[in-house]
Order: structure tokens, then C-alpha cells, then sequence
């Protein structure tokens, strides 16, 4: 049993972990209690993250049967693997994602290293095996959609992140392992997800950014392509043109904030107005448009007047999907070292204020829906989405149950349902 905590891109980790598995002869389970093997793939992105991870993996031990083995990898494995396997005991091996940076790795043309066995049934604190998680095979999408990782690590050196420090630099894969995988899938929708995708294939300030054949392609071999996490500075006409063309203008944009001293502050580019010239540019080329961003709250030095700036900005934007976060401290960051702490009470308020004025938002864009004939993807019998909805994070779409998964249909929508429309 793998259980995948965390973000689209763990769960492309996790797949292709059991796909090993399964190749070295372990058949699948579905309860620890059932388990020979429990792997936890873990998330350590903020505070939050990183206790969701440990209380999972503590009721995991309780509830797995004698002699299974507990497993912990994934990102919380990675930067905090010693204090895991002192504070644990319950956990039979702490196991990180480990990739070897050697040679030309991540080059276009490079072949892939040779993945290095996987020993997880036994308690070992020293170091782990290397092995290439990201060119590792992976089956048939159980689904009509699945994500696809086209890149590891990130350069960027945004002041409230510590994903570089675990993750390491970004490393492209080369476009036809991705477009094997692609095709390996069989799936109707095709997620592309990275740390930073738009700057696919340009690692370490070296090569070209290359996310807009790799569109191009990938849209040449299924029905939707869709992009996550996009940095608003490498969203060019260019991307834009590449983004509509695939029939799922849904645009997902790491914005963060909208005050552009909070914003250098967090060593990020832009401001509100430039965000807004950019998402009114996007929908007078298509007006369906989607987009979907989210923001931290409470970032030190924050101000009422920042926090007003974004109220502004968010009842301007009139997004479709917005999430606000608080902002979590992580060791090591550039953010860790500044002043201006926002007191918790107030960061709570301020994110109250801003979770219910975009509630209020998505519910009225998923109003103006209601009437208008629409296609979906059947993801599973009563269930299916549109271009406007990224599987398991945003609403879906209630369809008639006779409708078959894996295939499109032209419905109407009848209602709407806070984040969800009903169709016929």
C-alpha cells in the first residue's frame, strides 16, 4: 500500500513507486491492515504539511497488521530523514527520494540512470540508494486523466520556500521520455506539473525554455492538455497562444500576492496591475477562459494597506479558483530572517476576509454557467469536468450516471451547487 500525501507532483511519485513495486512482483493493497508493505510518500511544505505526515504515518503503525513494514519517503523524508528516524521508532526505514546528479542528467538527449534496487522492508538510517524516480515507467492511468512530471527541483529562490533545499535544482526530463510516458498512460487528459513549468528546459540558467512544443506535442497525442503552476513572468504570448490552443484554457498562476514591495519581499516578480493587465489580455483572447492562483496571508511585513491592495485585487480578478494560505515559517528560508511578524489572530482574520469574499466569487462565476450547454470528461460514473475544473482540486461537474468514464459529452448545466454544477 502507497499513501500520497501533498501535491500532484507526489502523487506522480507515488504511481511510479508502485509501478516498480508491482514489477518486482508486489500485488497492490488497499489497507494497511492488509499490507505486507506501507509506504507513506509524505509532504513537508509548510507546518501544516509536515504534521499531516506524522499523524498519518503514526495511524498508519496502529492500524497495520504485525510484521508489515512502514516505510516513510517523499519530501519530508528528505529534509528531515535523521530526526524521522530518532523520533519513530514505529517507521522500519526512512527513505528518500534520492536522485543522483551526475553527469548530464536532466540534458535532452542523456539516457536515464540505471534506477538502483529499492531495499524499503528493512530499517536502515544510513544512506539511502539513488535511484531515478523521475524516467522510472509507469502503468496505464487507472483514470481518463493523470499527471505527468515533466521536471524536478526548481531554481527559483522565493523567500518563503524551502523546496530547493530538499528538492534541488530544477532538471528537466527530455521531451520523448515524456511523451513515452504520455502515450504509456492512455489517458483522455494529460496534467502537466513541475515546480516551475514554464521554464521547462532551460535548468540552471542553461538551454532553452522548451514548454511550448512540449504543449504542442503532448496536444498532439490526447484530447486536453493541461498546465499547473505557472509563473506569472514566463507567461508570454507565446505560452498563452500554446495554452488556448489545446482546447483547456485554464490558466493556473503562483501569483502569491498583488503588493509589489510585500512581492520583492518575497523575492517574487510583478504586482497587481501587471497581473491584471496580463489575466484581461488572456480573456479578450478567450473568453472562457479559466484561471485558478492562490496567495499567502500574513507574510512579515505585510501591512492593512497590502492586505486592502489584495481585497482589491480579488474582488477585481474575479477569478474561478483562488486559495490563501497562512504563512508558515520554514527553516532556512529567506523569510525566516526578516522582521515585521504578523500576529496570528490577525493573519487568521485577514484570512477569513479573503476566503469569503472569493467563496462568494467562485460561487456567482459557477452561477453565470447555469443554461449553457458545456463538454465534460466522465472521470467516473455521475462525475465529470469541464475545461474549468483541475482533477481533485477544484469543483466537478454532476452528470448522468449512464454516461460512460473515459469518454466527452455535451451536457447542459441545470444548476449550480457552490463549487459544483449539475448537468443533464
Amino acid at each position: 500500500m502507497v499513501h500520497t500525501l501533498g501535491c500532484p507532483k507526489n502523487q506522480v511519485d507515488s504511481d511510479k513507486l508502485t509501478g516498480l513495486l508491482v514489477a518486482d512482483g508486489l500485488a497492490p493493497a488497499t489497507d494497511a491492515s492488509e499490507a505486507d508493505l506501507v509506504v507513506v510518500n509524505t509532504c513537508a511544505f509548510v507546518e501544516e504539511a509536515r504534521q499531516e505526515s506524522i499523524d498519518t504515518i503514526l495511524a498508519l503503525a496502529d492500524t497495520k497488521a504485525p510484521g508489515t513494514s512502514l516505510v516513510v519517503t517523499g519530501c519530508l523524508a528528505e529534509r528531515y530523514g535523521d530526526e524521522l528516524a530518532a523520533e519513530l521508532p514505529e517507521v522500519d526505514r526512512i527513505a528518500g527520494f534520492g536522485v543522483a546528479l551526475t553527469g548530464a542528467y536532466g540534458a535532452q538527449d542523456a539516457p536515464a540512470p540505471a534506477p538502483v534496487p529499492v531495499e524499503l522492508g528493512r530499517r536502515d538510517t544510513g544512506p539511502v540508494p539513488a535511484f531515478d524516480l523521475l524516467n522510472l515507467p509507469r502503468p496505464r492511468s487507472p483514470r481518463p486523466w493523470a499527471y505527468v512530471k515533466i521536471a524536478e527541483g526548481c531554481d527559483r529562490a522565493c523567500g518563503f520556500c524551502a523546496i530547493p533545499s530538499f528538492r534541488g535544482p530544477q532538471r528537466s526530463r527530455p521531451v520523448e521520455r515524456i511523451l513515452t510516458e504520455v502515450e504509456q498512460l492512455e489517458a483522455a487528459e494529460i496534467v502537466l506539473v513541475a515546480q516551475d513549468l514554464a521554464s521547462y528546459g532551460r535548468d540552471q540558467g542553461r538551454g532553452e525554455r522548451r514548454i511550448v512544443p512540449l504543449v504542442e506535442a503532448v496536444s498532439a497525442r490526447v484530447a486536453r492538455t493541461r498546465l499547473l503552476y505557472l509563473y506569472p513572468s514566463d507567461l508570454d504570448d507565446a505560452l498563452i497562444d500554446a495554452i488556448c490552443a489545446t482546447g483547456v484554457p485554464y490558466f493556473d498562476l503562483s501569483l502569491q500576492h498583488v503588493s509589489r514591495p510585500l512581492l520583492r519581499r518575497m523575492r517574487r516578480w510583478g504586482d497587481g496591475e501587471r497581473f491584471l493587465a496580463r489575466i484581461d489580455a488572456i480573456r479578450g483572447r478567450e473568453p472562457d477562459a479559466a484561471f485558478r492562483t492562490n496567495f499567502i496571508v500574513g507574510y512579515p511585513g505585510e501591512t492593512e494597506d497590502d492586505h486592502d491592495r489584495l481585497l482589491r485585487f480579488v474582488e477585481e480578478a474575479q477569478l474561478d479558483w483562488c486559495g490563501f494560505f497562512a504563512y508558515s515559517e520554514e527553516e532556512g528560508t529567506h523569510s525566516s530572517t526578516l522582521g515585521g511578524r504578523v500576529d496570528e489572530g490577525l493573519r487568521s482574520e485577514r484570512l477569513a476576509e479573503l476566503t469569503e469574499l472569493q467563496d462568494a466569487i467562485t460561487a456567482r462565476r459557477r452561477d453565470l454557467l447555469v443554461g449553457r450547454r458545456v463538454s465534460v470528461l466522465v472521470d467516473e460514473p455521475g462525475a465529470g469536468r469541464t475545461h474549468r475544473e483541475a482533477p481533485e482540486i477544484d469543483g466537478i461537474v454532476d452528470v448522468p450516471e449512464a454516461l460512460a468514464p473515459g469518454t466527452f459529452a455535451d451536457v447542459t448545466v441545470t444548476a449550480a451547487e457552490g463549487c459544483d454544477l449539475v448537468a443533464k
